[in-house]
């Protein structure tokens, strides 16, 4: 499981709700889970994603053996779903992930 950061002005949209609704924008259909979302498209086999605290925890599960372009495709809708829950870019998403890696003076 990935715990991604979220803005403090994105944390309202952690809701079982607002991510069945993201993912559904996202990937075309979204089932409503206790806590969060489960969804599915293209290369994801299985996602869900559900609220840890101040963080969204996205668990995945990919088929490796679909074509380039539904690959491509399918990591588009993953990043415009990530980008809506969370409130950050696959850029800033990257950065702040490697934040917590960086020791001190980096």
């Amino acid at each position: 499981m990935t715990n991604y950061p979220v803005k403090p002005s994105h944390r309202s949209r952690l809701g079982a709700s607002s991510l069945e609704a993201a993912a559904r924008e996202a990937f075309g259909e979204a089932e409503r889970t206790e806590t969060g979302v489960r969804a599915h498209y293209g290369a994801l086999r299985n996602l869900t994603a559900a609220p840890v605290g101040k963080l969204l925890g996205v668990e995945v599960e990919m088929d490796p053996k679909v074509d380039v372009e539904v690959a491509a495709e399918t990591v588009r809708r993953y990043n415009r779903f990530l980008e809506s829950a969370t409130g950050y870019s696959a850029k800033e998403r990257a950065k702040r992930l490697r934040k917590p890696a960086s020791g001190p003076g980096d």
